[in-house]
């Protein structure tokens, strides 16, 4: 009897031994399912708080420089370090833009933060350089530009660089042909300044507007930046004096077939096929050139706006 039932109970035996088995796999794989979910999901908070801790220390970096005393205070407070502080200043500045955390509206920080380091060391020639080009180029303020670029010609008559940017800033935001080659003059008096500063100062007074002494001067400009970034910013200036170039060019081509034709083209092909322009340039930045149906007038398709340096005679006018 016992050997019977213990034959017979053989099999639901190992089932029910199977069945608790597999419930206890389960169990355990729930657990490591929820571990492993817990684990990401910590990973992903801790990857967050990170990044928020990161963010708060770059907002942190750019509230000190513009919290930052005026230098004629911060200087004494420094005793007799006023160097190593304007250094180290400079290195929190250069962090910060290199961060990317600042809005095209939010610069005013750094026009103090780089009035403080050029009061703690009115000798760094490189501060007033660089400086003034970010103010100009990336905040677009000329003006702070300019008032920073003064200050140190005052504390350097003999830095070149300086009344040489200054005259950059005159011939290309503010159009002043006059007052660019007026700095370049002084850029041409100082000694140990490259012999191209007095062909430009030359060219200045002559031939201001001229697409192709713009060229000249940024040609330089790139040569002469030690900073990436500042390269670039010169480069794509280039690029774009390069379309106002082409696009004079063809203006001119435009107005003889206007003249000639009494219409408009309908495409820039229309200009080479008729003998107006030898070929179409190419677009620097990669684009085209090309009739705005609406206007009549030769476009680039990147660069909707022109850069006004020079329109040649002859030109229409309308865009003006």
């Amino acid at each position: 009897m016992s050997a019977n039932s213990a034959g017979s109970s053989g099999p639901a035996s190992t089932s029910h031994e199977w069945h608790t088995h597999l419930s206890s796999r389960s169990w355990l794989g729930g657990i490591l399912l929820g571990l492993a979910a817990a684990v990401l999901l910590a990973t992903v908070l801790g990857l967050q708080m990170e990044l928020d801790q990161r963010h708060d220390e770059r907002a942190g970096r750019l509230e000190s420089l513009r919290m930052l005393p005026r230098g004629e205070v911060l200087r004494p407070a420094l005793m007799g370090f006023h160097h190593l502080g304007a250094d180290i200043i400079w290195l929190r500045i250069v962090q910060v833009l290199g961060e990317q955390v600042v809005t095209e509206q939010d610069y005013e920080w750094l026009s103090h933060a780089l009035d403080v380091v050029t009061t703690l060391d009115p000798l760094y020639i490189y501060a007033y350089d660089a400086g003034g080009t970010i103010l100009a180029e990336l905040a677009h303020r000329v003006d702070w530009s300019n008032r920073l670029l003064e200050k140190g010609m005052k504390a350097n008559p003999a830095a070149w660089r300086l009344p040489f940017t200054l005259g950059f800033n005159y011939f290309f935001h503010l159009n002043d042909y006059v007052k660019a080659g007026e700095y370049m003059g002084q850029a041409a008096k100082i000694p140990g300044r490259p012999l191209y500063v007095d062909t430009l100062a030359a060219r200045l007074y002559v031939e201001g507007k001229s697409p192709l002494l713009a060229l000249q001067y940024l040609e330089i400009m790139i040569q002469q930046a030690e900073d990436p970034q500042l390269r670039a910013i010169y480069e794509d200036k280039y690029k774009e004096v390069l379309i106002a170039r082409d696009l004079g060019t063809m203006d001119l081509a435009l107005a003889r077939y206007r003249q000639t034709r009494g219409r408009n083209p309908q495409t820039i092909a229309d200009l080479v096929k008729e003998g107006f322009v030898a070929s179409v340039p190419e677009e620097p930045f990669g684009g085209e050139y090309r009739v705005d149906p609406e206007t009549g007038e030769i476009e680039s398709s990147t660069h909707r706006e022109r850069l006004r340096l020079h329109r040649p005679p002859g030109a229409n006018s309308s865009q003006e």
